[in-house]
C-alpha cells in the first residue's frame, strides 16, 4: 500500500518547513558566491550568509535524520519530501564548493600548511561561511564615501551581539520609558532583577559591536559617526543594523544613569561603581524578602567594601521614616552593627564620609529637643562624646544606637 505525499510531509512535522526555507537560502547564496562581483554582493547579503551559517547545524542534523528515515521506511524516490531532501543536499554541496573556491589560499584547502589544511577539512560549512565574511571585510577599504551604507554593511541585523544588545535595550526601554512619578519607586523588585541581568549582557554586547567596527573600519569613520548619534532619543522604529545599535546604546546609557542615581541616593555617602551595579540591584531586590541577607563578597566586592555598602544601606533605612508593616528596630540596629564590623578595616574617603554620617546621626539623635531644621552640627555637642568624634565604624554604630534609644526613652 503506497503512502500519499501529503502523509509523508506531515510525518516530517516542521522539518519540511526548515528544508523549504533552506532551499531558498541556498539558491540565493549560491548565486551570490558564483557571481563575478561576488565580494560586492556578499557585502549586501551578510544577513543571508549569517542566516545560513546559524541554521547549518540544525539543517545538517535534519538531513541526516531524514535520510535514515527514508531508507528505513522505504519512501518512494519520487515523493515530494524525498525530492526536497535531495535538492537541498545538492544545493548544500554547491554552496560549499563555492565558499571553498572564494576563500583565500591561507584559509582554504589549497593552503601549503598541513596543519591549516587539516583544520579546514574539519571546519563545518557554517564556519567556512563566517570565515568568508571576515575575509571579505578584511579584504580592502570600503568603496565610496557613504558612512551610513558602510555601517549597514558592517552591522547585519542578525549579528548575535546585536541581538543581545537589543534584548537588553528592550528591558531598559520598558522600565525607564514610563513617566517618573514623584515619591514612587523608580522600578520594582522584579524589574531590578531584570535590570541586573540586562546590564552586563548589554554592556558586553555593545563592547563587542564597537570592537567589530574598529576592526573592519580602520579609519574609524563609522564608529565616530554612530557614537556622535547614540545619545539622541530614537524617534522611529529601528530597522537596520545601525539603527538597532543606536537604539540599544541610547537605552543602555539611560538605564546606567537612572540605576546609578537610585543607588547613589540609597547608599550615600558610598558611591556605587560601574561593575557593582548588577550585584547591587540583585541584592536590593532580595532584601525585600530577606532583610538579613548579606552582600556577597565573592563577585566584584571585597569583604570590607561589601561591609561599607551594607553599613550605608542600614544607616539609610534607620534614617528614613519607618516603613509600614512588620518592622523590628532591634534587628535593624543589629544589621548596622554587623555591617560596621565587616567594614571595620576599610579606609579611604568613602569610609571617612560614612563615619561622618554616623557622627551626624549621633548628634541629631542626641539633640532630642532641637528641631532638625534649627540644628547646627558645628555648634552641637556630640551625644556620644569622644567616641562619636574619634570612634571607628563599630563604635559609631553603637553610639548611634544608644543615642536613638535614649531619645526614644
Amino acid at each position: 500500500m503506497s503512502t500519499r505525499p501529503d502523509d509523508l510531509r506531515a510525518r516530517l512535522e516542521d522539518r519540511a518547513d526548515l528544508l523549504e526555507a533552506t532551499r531558498l537560502r541556498y539558491r540565493a547564496l549560491k548565486g551570490v558566491l558564483e557571481s563575478f562581483f561576488w565580494k560586492d554582493r556578499i557585502r549586501n547579503h551578510f544577513e543571508l550568509l549569517r542566516e545560513v551559517a546559524a541554521d547549518q547545524p540544525e539543517v545538517d542534523a535534519t538531513l541526516a535524520a531524514m535520510r535514515r528515515r527514508v531508507e528505513a521506511e522505504g519512501w518512494p524516490p519520487n515523493a515530494a519530501p524525498v525530492r526536497l531532501m535531495h535538492e537541498v543536499e545538492r544545493l548544500r554541496e554547491a554552496v560549499e564548493r563555492a565558499a571553498e573556491k572564494r576563500l583565500s589560499a591561507s584559509a582554504s584547502l589549497a593552503s601549503g600548511d598541513d596543519d591549516d589544511a587539516e583544520e579546514d577539512v574539519a571546519a563545518t560549512l557554517g564556519e567556512r561561511l563566517l570565515r568568508l565574511e571576515t575575509e571579505v571585510l578584511d579584504a580592502a577599504p570600503f568603496l565610496g564615501g557613504r558612512v551610513w551604507a558602510q555601517a549597514v554593511e558592517l552591522l547585519p541585523r542578525n549579528l548575535p551581539e546585536l541581538r543581545a544588545a537589543c534584548a537588553a535595550g528592550e528591558v531598559f526601554e520598558r522600565v525607564f520609558m514610563r513617566p517618573v512619578t514623584e515619591g514612587a519607586p523608580a522600578f520594582s523588585d522584579d524589574e531590578a532583577r531584570e535590570l541586573a541581568r540586562a546590564l552586563p549582557l548589554g554592556a558586553a554586547a555593545l563592547v563587542a559591536l564597537w570592537e567589530r567596527l574598529e576592526r573592519y573600519d580602520s579609519r574609524g569613520r563609522v564608529k565616530d559617526f554612530l557614537q556622535r548619534r547614540m545619545r539622541r532619543a530614537p524617534t522611529r522604529v529601528a530597522r537596520s543594523g545601525p539603527e538597532l545599535l543606536l537604539h540599544a546604546a541610547f537605552w543602555h546609557d539611560v538605564a546606567r544613569v537612572r540605576v546609578r542615581a537610585v543607588l547613589e541616593a540609597e547608599l550615600a555617602p558610598v558611591v556605587p561603581r560601574e561593575a557593582e551595579l548588577p550585584t547591587l540591584l540583585s541584592w536590593r531586590a532580595a532584601l525585600s524578602e530577606d532583610p538579613a541577607l548579606r552582600l556577597s563578597s565573592r563577585s566584584v566586592f571585597t569583604e570590607g567594601r561589601a561591609g561599607l555598602v551594607e553599613t550605608a544601606a542600614a544607616l539609610a533605612a534607620l534614617s528614613r521614616e519607618r516603613p509600614r508593616g512588620a518592622w523590628s528596630e532591634e534587628v535593624a540596629w543589629s544589621r548596622l552593627e554587623q555591617a560596621a564590623m565587616r567594614a571595620r578595616a576599610e579606609e579611604g574617603t568613602e569610609a571617612e564620609a560614612l563615619r561622618d554620617a554616623l557622627r551626624l546621626f549621633v548628634m541629631l539623635r542626641g539633640q532630642a529637643r532641637t528641631p532638625a531644621r534649627l540644628f547646627s552640627p558645628e555648634h552641637a555637642k556630640p551625644a556620644g562624646g569622644d567616641v562619636a568624634r574619634n570612634g571607628d565604624l563599630v563604635a559609631l554604630a553603637q553610639a548611634a544606637r544608644h543615642a536613638a534609644l535614649r531619645q526614644g526613652g
